[in-house]
């Protein structure tokens, strides 16, 4: 199928794309890498008057150092993400997260915001995000607000973006010298996640000083492990104490049953990759 006819507007700053948006009215959508949009339009399953692409506004991309954060543009793809100096260096987790998003293509496409902005419970981005604090700064007709990680993602599909605002950065503090994986589980190569964690440790003296945890599709936002978080605190650096600490995964969580499985498969899942990417993370 292909979509039904539309508006399109392509502006150059972010004060113009608030002025189109400002006039546009209600039934109008954001394009930023395309790669949810545009497929949800040929199914109809969206269907806006008008659509209001972000792809001319520089200042929307590239990662930049913001003194004890990174400050990294929404429009940034997935594949800068991956390979950033500076992601690689002072937030490890996000460039191994989106260097498993889909596949070339779409990582090449795909960007950072748009896939927040998008809140798929089983997205790769949101967790990551959430574990590391970050902040999402938003333009609007009232000027720019910051909203947390943890008041950002508000069900499924649905964040704290109100009509009329566009997410132009996202703030994310350093995490230099700690270790980091995600890891995911799927049933086929590119598919999306059935359950995945993305796990940050500070290791100091043989034992877990900091541990931030998120898990990816265990509700219909991304979630915080903080019972791991507290039970990896001061827990020696061993296989034995991690695996203990990971039994505490699924506490709090609320699973989807699907095809891809129920449950209580997805409370098992999380626990054992919980166990596995922290494993992974402190470098046992």
């Amino acid at each position: 199928m292909i979509p039904s006819a539309f508006d399109y507007a392509a502006p150059a700053t972010v004060a113009e794309a608030l002025s189109v948006l400002a006039d546009a009215g209600d039934d109008v959508k954001l394009l930023a890498g395309g790669q949810s949009l545009i497929p949800v339009m040929k199914l109809r399953l969206a269907d806006p008057a008008m659509v209001v692409d972000l792809g001319r506004i520089g200042e929307l991309s590239g990662v930049r150092d913001d003194g004890d954060a990174l400050l990294i543009g929404a429009m940034t793809t997935h594949h800068q993400i991956a390979t950033d100096p500076l992601i690689a260096e002072h937030v490890p987790l996000l460039a191994k997260a989106a260097a498993t998003v889909a596949d070339p293509q779409v990582r090449h496409r795909g960007t950072f915001g748009g896939a927040l902005v998008h809140a798929d419970p089983a997205g790769d981005m949101p967790a990551p995000v959430l574990a590391a604090d970050a902040a999402f700064i938003l333009a609007g007709p009232e000027g720019e607000r910051r909203v947390a990680a943890a008041d950002f993602f508000q069900g499924y599909f649905t964040t704290a973006v109100d009509d009329g605002e566009i997410l132009t950065h996202i703030r994310v503090p350093k995490y230099t010298g700690w270790g980091a994986h995600y890891e995911k589980f799927t049933r086929v190569a590119q598919q999306w996640s059935i359950v995945a964690v993305a796990v940050m440790v500070r290791v100091e003296g043989g034992t877990i000083a900091e541990a931030r945890i998120g898990l990816t599709n265990m509700a219909s936002t991304p979630l915080r492990a903080t019972a791991v978080e507290q039970a990896l605190v001061g827990a020696a650096l061993t296989r034995e104490a991690i695996a203990s600490a990971s039994a505490h995964a699924a506490e709090g969580t609320d699973p989807a049953s699907d095809l891809n499985g129920d449950a209580a498969y997805r409370r098992h899942l999380a626990e054992v990759l919980t166990k596995r990417a922290v494993i992974a993370a402190a470098g046992l």
